[in-house]
Order: C-alpha cells, then structure tokens, then sequence
C-alpha cells in the first residue's frame, strides 16, 4: 500500500452527467475518510475559462485544463454527445499529459476524447451501450468491449452510471488493496464490486435471458449482423432453434414479428449513425443493410414519422438552439 498522495484532475465536458461524476468524486472522498490518510486530493478542469453546466444544470467552479501541473492521473467526465467535441487546444494537451506519463481515463462518453486524440488505439476501451454502434463506426479499428469498464496500463474507460463507481473502487484496490475497496463498497451500499469482465446489462434483457435464453441468441445473432442481415432460416440454424419457435418467442415477449423487429433494430442503428457522425444518408443506407437509399428513407420515415434528412436537420438545430 502506497502512502504517497496521488494527484487526480477531474475534466468535465459542458453537459456532464453527474451520476459518473459524484462516483469519482465520492470514491476519492471516502478513500480519504476511511484511511484516515489524504490519499488523493482532485481538482476540477474545463476546455477553458468558461463555466461548465452539467445535464442537471449544476455548474461547479473550474481551472482551464491548460493551466493544469503536476498530474498524475485525469479523469474525463463527458456527454453522450461528446463524439461532436473538438477543441484541438484539449487534445494536444491529451497528448502532452499521454508523454508525461499521466494515467487517462473516461468514466463516461470522455472515451470519445481519447479516441479522437489517437490514445485508445493499443488497449481495450468501452464506452456506455447506446453509443457502442456509433463509436465503432466512427473508430472501426479500436478493440471496444461490452464491458462494464476496462483499466489497460495508463488507461481506463467505463460505460458510465454506476459502472464508474465500480471502476473506481478497483483502480482504489490496485493501488490500496481490496480491504479498503469494500469497505468504500459498503458505505454505499453497494453489495459487490462488478469485475472488468461484467457486461453491460439492460434490466429487461437480464429478465428476458432467464424467461427465454433462446430468444437472447437469436437477438445477439441479429444485432451483430446489422450491415449484411441475415435470413431467418440461418439464423435459426445457428441458433439451434426453428422458425416456428422463431416467431412464437418474439409474439410472446417482444409483440412484434422477428423481421419487425430485426428491421427495428437496423433502424435504430441507422438513427445512431444519422444524428451522431456527418456519414451521408446512401452510406448510412448501406451500413445498416438496405439495398437502396430511398427503401431506407421509406422505412425510416415510417417508422420515426419524419424522413432521414428532416430529422438530421431538426436536431442539428436543436443542438445549436
């Protein structure tokens, strides 16, 4: 156990989600309270002088990251917007901290950053679920995970909420053993610390793998062949299951047929794509496995109500507003 005091830069992104936030902030705290030693000590950074509002409009008093010295670790807290982020004075400094030896993590969408300054590329990262499509679209050649976080050497991602939390308390027991991490894990009434091999969850897909595994393969079968979709026959035989079954299962548990729904999935996929990278609408098209651009714009428009094109604009000027 080291007793030297490590010296954490915390950069938060305007728009912030707060949950990851006050699980770094909390776990240094603790770690603090119960070693009876000062541990870390942490400061708050931003892209410049200007105040940074988090998603719950709280705005907390910051340093420009340029003006930051002496680091040993820095922790990015960013949006689920943050692929659109481009300040190249914040990477460059990204790279200057990467020379100086400075551990670099994310505990949210901050993996964006990283991966837009090129510091990803030989590790493991992840990244929040509902941004996996785009950030491997976007980043086809990193290795991202399903994981609820990954900690590679310097670098450490997680997929955000409460994962951070869990990250936290294992970076705190690598460097000050797994005693001190429990017992942090306990003040918050966190049963268990979940490992780097955990995946992320939804609620209703852990309900529906223990009501009907079947239909978990057939689904994870569909949503990693999004750009060539396959037929359903071979997906039942990879599947072990038949088409009948196929059908039953889907009626039952998702009151769709399986085409809907795999088309369903394409779709949503598409929207990702869409309103988070500047990919035209016909490159969209092929990556989620229409044969046409004007079949996707038509499937698209029915089923989001507005066609490929509006809806870019409408949000591209929501975003501005």
């Amino acid at each position: 156990m080291t007793n030297t005091i490590e010296k954490i830069g915390i950069l938060l992104i305007e728009g912030y989600p707060l949950i990851p936030f006050s699980c770094v902030v909390d776990s240094l705290r603790t770690a603090n309270r119960l070693s009876g030693t000062a541990m870390f000590e942490w400061q708050y950074f931003s892209p410049d002088s200007k105040p940074v509002t988090s998603s719950s409009n709280i705005i907390l008093p910051t340093t420009p990251i340029s003006e930051a010295e002496g680091l040993e670790t820095l922790v990015i807290c960013a949006p689920n917007t943050a692929q659109h982020f481009n300040d190249p004075r914040v990477l460059q400094l990204l790279k200057k901290f990467d020379k100086e030896g400075v551990n670099l993590g994310s505990v949210s969408s901050g993996s964006f950053l990283l991966a837009k300054a090129s510091l990803l590329d030989d590790c493991r990262c992840t990244i929040h679920w509902e941004n996996i499509p785009v950030f491997k679209e976007i980043y086809p050649h990193l290795d991202v995970t399903f994981t609820l976080y990954e900690i590679n050497n310097k670098r450490f991602t997680c997929s955000g909420g409460t994962a951070a939390l869990d990250m936290m308390l294992k970076l705190i027991e690598n460097q000050h053993g797994r005693v001190l991490a429990q017992e942090i894990s306990q003040q918050f009434q966190h049963d268990r610390i979940r490992t780097d091999i955990d995946s992320q969850q939804m609620a209703d897909r852990i309900d529906l793998a223990m009501r009907a595994p079947k239909l978990i393969d057939v689904i994870s079968l569909m949503e990693s062949n999004i750009e060539t979709p396959l037929l359903l026959p071979s997906i039942a035989e990879q599947c072990n299951v038949s088409l009948r079954q196929i059908e039953r299962l889907f009626h039952k548990y998702r009151g769709v047929t399986p085409s809907q729904y795999y088309l369903s999935l394409r779709l949503l996929h598409g929207k990702q794509l869409l309103l988070n990278t500047n990919r035209s609408v016909i490159d969209i098209s092929i990556a989620t496995g229409f044969e046409t651009q004007s079949y996707f714009t038509a499937c698209y428009r029915k089923y989001f109500g507005s066609s490929p094109r509006n809806h870019r604009s409408q949000i591209a000027m929501e975003r501005q507003g």
